[in-house]
């Protein structure tokens, strides 16, 4: 089945999640200042981002106000006018110089003198006076007043009353604007629409202020997280390489090496990945979620409480739309890893799908799963889908709650025109949070999961510690002798792999190891390089103890052919000559021809130089020959042969076992083959079942005896 990725499964949840991130963090514990002032200037941004709604909406009640006459101003004029007008005493003092005046027709006066003696009786009222005097009596009743500093003369406050008298029943509110344009100047001066251009420029400049000092602190913010997990993201892969060289052989006996390599690159990613995206995320939104919620309440409470039930209105909705979609993506993984394993298991046995003339009914099984697959994930991506929608609708949905409330209000004269504007913004910042906050939890419970992973990884148990061996062995005074003294071993006290094996080989000796399959033979070549510690007896190079000496000098001893080749992406050349220095390309030709392979190694296109892929056609047998002039560059005392012919046909085998032979010359060599044909050459010949030796000789002994190790060549040769 293809590896599971980010698109192939759901988000991996942690056993422990309050204990995996306990300790991821206690992890980064380096990083700590970093971190810290990550999260404070993620917290110093969001707070500004919320200081700034207020200001924009005090910017928008200045520009409102401004646009729109000042009806202060000219209340405050008529109420002047009207004193002036209501001001009997004022009055009396007049009425000598308007009937003495030359320029008040008689008619004029004697209306002026009916209006007086209605006023005396009290039955006129005071609005009705300005509609009943003359206009020329107007003028000298009513006194110059200032208003801002302006002076208004009698005939100007005139005019405004009569004005302002013709639009007093008027409904269409855009007559009543373009009246007002034709009062007065002097009062059209002090009334007309006048933006405070000194206030406006100080609030958008402190806004500017404001949004930039938040996009800087958000800036530097995300730079410090995304230093922090790209640093803890390679300490995690520096220190799992170096655990990797710690961890005994039976870790990777018991694990898949797919699981390993998925710990080491998918989990740290994952890891790095989410902290980056979340940790900010969670920080920032937890701010604006809390900081928005004060500052509605501290505007306005109405308002407030409108704005968060109509968002949490729609969070409810979606809320119940992810637990019915829920079961739909689980469904979908489960049908996914059935048609997976389906198309895995028919294309890897398709020959003998076509043999059988089965290909009906895999195609029916397989239209079985897709259709299953087809119908989870309609269903689970439809559901999904509406996220989208509804995040828009609740969004939408709190702007119009907000707008139809604040309207209200505003008509009341409760709040102003910008405390609806800087509500639309909070609500927004209420209901993106919400929304990013169920992101970063889910980012980090994925984090949480991958770093189970990759400590469990890290905490497994290692070899033991070397620190107090001393001795050693020089590769270039060895002699070759081992010896094998009642080495017994089990992987557990219910499995016992290796009861009391015993053996001896000289050097230069080619010692076979050969039987069964769970014989114990490669165990018994993993015991020889400490791979295994042996659970009791003891095995002896040269006469010291393999427990008195290192590994890394152990395996400095020894060359190692194994039946899987591997040869790594590079030049021929670095393959040959791996981990080994001062090796010149004359050495290295002679060891490739000495195998064989220099004539295939010739025709490459740059020789030694050649780039080694997976993508080159090189066969098995050309691989083998090159691991075996690997082995002879490193001209070790000590060669192992485990099962190195294999996988070839029978004519590389025998080019194969020819570079063997050349290859054993002067050293002590240990050879596991099932192939029994391939060490009728050997000194001696160790015969292994159920983890004991229960033969020894060479070829000709062995056969002459009939016994197990000749019932076990002969069957290779029975037809």
């Amino acid at each position: 089945m293809p590896r599971p990725g980010p698109r192939g499964r759901a988000p991996e949840k942690s056993k422990d999640f309050k204990g995996a991130i306990k300790k991821l963090f206690s992890s980064l514990k380096k990083w700590h200042l970093l971190l810290s002032i990550s999260i404070f200037l993620a917290m110093v941004s969001a707070i500004l981002a919320l200081i700034a709604p207020n200001k924009l909406s005090d910017l928008t009640d200045t520009i409102t106000k401004g646009i729109s006459p000042n009806t202060k101003k000219l209340t405050e004029i008529t109420t002047k006018i009207s004193k002036s007008m209501n001001n009997q005493d004022n009055m009396a003092k007049k009425i000598p110089q308007i009937m003495t005046s030359n320029s008040i027709s008689n008619e004029d006066k004697l209306q002026f003198q009916e209006v007086i003696n209605k006023i005396s009786s009290n039955s006129i009222n005071k609005e009705e006076i300005v509609s009943l005097i003359p206009d020329s009596v107007m003028l000298i009743l009513l006194d110059d007043i200032k208003v801002d500093g302006t002076l208004i003369n009698s005939k100007d406050q005139l005019e405004c009353l009569k004005i302002l008298n013709s639009i007093k029943n008027e409904k269409d509110s855009n007559k009543m604007i373009s009246s007002l344009d034709k009062l007065p100047k002097s009062i059209y001066n002090i009334v007309k629409p006048k933006i405070n251009l000194e206030k406006v420029k100080s609030i958008g400049l402190l806004l500017v202020f404001l949004y930039l000092c938040s996009a800087v602190f958000s800036y530097i913010q995300g730079f410090l997280l995304c230093t922090v997990s790209n640093n803890f993201a390679r300490d995690l892969r520096t220190k799992i390489t170096l655990k990797i060289n710690k961890l005994p052989l039976r870790y990777f006996d018991n694990n898949e090496t797919g699981d390993i390599l998925s710990r080491v690159t998918n989990d740290v990613d994952s890891i790095a990945m989410n902290m980056n995206q979340s940790m900010g995320t969670l920080v920032t939104s937890i701010t604006l979620l809390i900081g928005s919620i004060i500052m509605m309440f501290y505007t306005d409470w109405i308002m407030a409480l409108t704005a968060i039930v109509s968002s949490l209105f729609g969070f409810f909705l979606m809320f119940i739309i992810l637990t019915k979609s829920q079961k739909y993506f689980n469904q979908k993984q489960i049908e996914l890893g059935k048609l997976n394993g389906h198309i895995e298991e028919i294309y890897s046995g398709h020959n003998i799908v076509k043999v059988y003339n089965g290909t009906k009914t895999a195609s029916k099984e397989f239209d079985l799963y897709n259709k299953n697959l087809y119908t989870y994930n309609k269903k689970s991506q439809f559901l999904s889908g509406l996220m989208h929608p509804i995040m828009g609708f609740i969004g939408n949905f709190g702007y119009v709650a907000v707008c139809i409330v604040g309207a209200l209000l505003t008509m009341n004269n409760i709040i102003s025109f910008g405390v609806i504007v800087a509500f639309m913004i909070y609500v927004r910042m209420f209901s993106n949070s919400l929304s990013q906050i169920a992101q970063a939890m889910t980012g980090l419970q994925s984090s949480a999961a991958a770093g189970e992973r990759v400590f469990e990884f890290l905490d497994e148990e290692e070899m033991s510690n070397q620190k107090s061996i001393k001795k050693s062995l020089d590769r270039n005074k060895t002699k070759g002798n081992i010896e094998f003294k009642n080495v017994k071993f089990s992987y557990n006290d219910d499995r016992v792999i290796i009861n009391d094996f015993n053996a001896k080989a000289k050097s230069g000796e080619k010692i076979a190891i050969v039987g069964p399959t769970g014989a114990g033979k490669t165990t018994m070549v993993n015991l020889l390089m400490k791979f295994y510690e042996i659970s009791d007896g003891e095995i002896l190079i040269d006469g010291i103890s393999t427990k008195d000496l290192t590994r890394e000098n152990i395996h400095d001893l020894f060359v190692m052919v194994l039946q899987d080749t591997w040869l790594f992406d590079g030049t021929i050349r670095d393959n040959i000559k791996f981990n080994k220095k001062d090796v010149s390309d004359e050495e290295i030709w002679k060891a490739l021809k000495t195998v064989g392979v220099d004539h295939f190694v010739k025709t490459l296109p740059g020789g030694l130089d050649a780039v080694l892929s997976d993508n080159d056609s090189i066969s098995q047998g050309q691989k083998q020959l090159l691991t075996i002039a690997r082995g002879m560059i490193e001209d070790a005392p000590f060669l192992i042969l485990d099962e190195a012919t294999s996988n070839v046909d029978t004519r590389t085998e025998e080019l194969v076992q020819k570079a063997m032979d050349k290859l054993t010359v002067g050293k002590t060599s240990f050879i596991i083959a099932h192939r029994l044909s391939t060490i009728k050459n050997a000194d001696l010949i160790l015969v292994m079942k159920d983890g004991n030796i229960i033969e020894t000789g060479n070829h000709n002994q062995l056969m002459k005896k009939k016994g197990f190790y000749a019932d076990l060549y002969n069957s290779q040769f029975e037809l």
